[in-house]
């Protein structure tokens, strides 16, 4: 078995609860111990285990009803069944309540260590289900290009530097400047890069529902709670939580998030169960936390716990030298995802890249240049094709509105007439565009779009 488990061994038989914990106690692994049910019941209320052992055969609460009700408070939770009687039976009736898989007594040390690494890789492939990460590894397999300039070099650096410490990383900037990208990147030059990286979009979630999309939930634990929900720290543990537009939480969350940092573990809303963790914090924000320290409206104490490492990321008119190496990246990016072959962006359309003040950033311009890759009907990306295609579409009707408009206005334009036109629906526009939800949220509210 390799890394950390906690296993908790339910049997009423000394000798084979001192069995299970000399077999399973090598390298790092916890393992303790209850001689009957309701007492091992008691403990898995208290505290979570990644695994438990149950003897299916003892006095009073017998294994079927604790694996029933263990069950009952946490579906996931990964239970090996052992016992003296084993008949096809019994083995099928705790498959069916649950049951990971079922070894008789007398067994030896090998065969429990081998059914137990099976055990827990299962339970890991489980909560990396849940996380999604075939998604997740999809993203990781991109090139990574941030640009050569020298702003960049030096964030690229802190990168390598801090990327393989377990320090906890605050990254500032503007709305798409990169800050998931730069957060990922620390993550995948760590030892933590083959558990999960997780993000939670701190200004995404609903007040309410904050602390149990953090932390989880049990069953019943207020109206709605109607089964056990995994929160995004136990998901990630072992690996890295992004915590992204940090500056949005409220006060009370963020002294609920300081105590975590301090003590390392959660517990579930509704329960007292403790959940030791093991997770590297990487918080992200577009607003000045010092300001919002001064203003009272975020806690000094966790600002200093978060901004261990700080790291700034420059807008995109600050470094107008790499706006040509990224609009390249996203030509060679999008001409593969779309399957076109654009080959090129001509001079003039460049030079009105790189006179832009791109507001929205790497962002926007990778937005913009998905579009031409996709509008444009040459090998080549032209000044017409950087616009949107309703404004592309008047040119080449020979509109006689030769107004010249901005960027902005061509967007803000195009953007109220798709939403207009699919009714206010955010997930169809924002498909009908090919931006995220998040970008569409914030471009309407930049514009004023109601």
């Amino acid at each position: 078995m390799n890394g950390e488990a906690n296993i908790l061994v339910i049997d009423d038989e000394e000798s084979m609860r001192d069995s299970c914990r000399r077999a399973l106690s090598k390298g790092r692994n916890k393992v303790v111990a209850a001689e009957d049910g309701l007492k091992g019941l008691s403990m898995f209320e208290k505290e979570s285990f990644d695994l438990v052992i149950l003897d299916l055969k003892m006095p009073g609460l017998s294994g079927m009803e604790v694996l029933q009700k263990m069950k009952e408070r946490e579906p996931e939770i990964v239970v090996v069944v052992i016992t003296g009687y084993a008949t096809v039976e019994s083995a099928v009736e705790a498959m069916k309540l649950g049951a990971y898989d079922f070894i008789p007594k007398p067994f030896t040390p090998e065969s429990l260590r081998m059914i137990v690494h099976r055990a827990l890789e299962k339970r890991r492939l489980s909560l990396e289900n849940i996380l999604l990460r075939a998604e997740l590894k999809d993203r990781f397999g991109e090139k990574v290009v941030v640009g050569t300039s020298r702003s960049m070099q030096k964030v690229e650096e802190l990168v390598r530097q801090v990327g393989p410490t377990d320090s906890t990383v605050l990254i500032s900037g503007e709305t798409g400047t990169g800050k998931e990208l730069i957060a990922r990147a620390i993550h995948t030059q760590s030892s933590r890069r083959d558990k999960p990286f997780v993000v939670v979009d701190c200004g995404g979630l609903v007040e309410n529902l904050f602390e149990s999309e953090l932390f989880g939930h049990v069953k019943g634990s207020f109206t709605g709670a109607t089964e056990t929900k995994y929160g995004r720290f136990e998901v990630a543990n072992g690996g890295t939580v992004f915590l992204d537009e940090i500056g949005n939480i409220s006060i009370g969350i963020q002294a609920k998030l300081l105590r975590v940092l301090q003590e390392k573990e959660i517990a579930r809303v509704g329960s007292s169960q403790v959940i030791k963790l093991d997770v590297r914090i990487i918080a992200a924000t577009n607003k000045d936390l010092l300001a919002c320290v001064k203003e009272q409206t975020f806690r000094e104490d966790l600002f200093y716990r978060l901004s261990v490492v700080p790291i700034v990321l420059p807008a995109l008119r600050d470094r107008r030298e790499d706006i040509a190496v990224l609009a390249n990246h996203f030509l060679e990016k999008y001409n593969k995802k779309r399957e076109k072959g654009v080959k090129a962006i001509s001079e003039e359309a460049m030079q009105i890249l790189k006179e832009y003040d791109w507001p929205g950033n790497v962002r926007e311009l990778e937005n913009v240049i998905e579009r031409a890759v996709v509008l444009t009907k040459g090998g080549v990306i032209e000044a017409g094709d950087l616009w949107y295609y309703e404004l592309s579409r008047e040119t080449a009707a020979g509109s006689e509105d030769d107004e010249v408009k901005s960027l902005d206005d061509v967007e803000r334009e195009h953007i109220e007439k798709t939403f207009r036109k699919l009714d206010g629906r955010i997930g169809e526009a924002s498909d009908a565009l090919g931006i995220d939800r998040k970008t569409l949220r914030l471009k309407l509210k930049k514009y004023g779009i109601d």
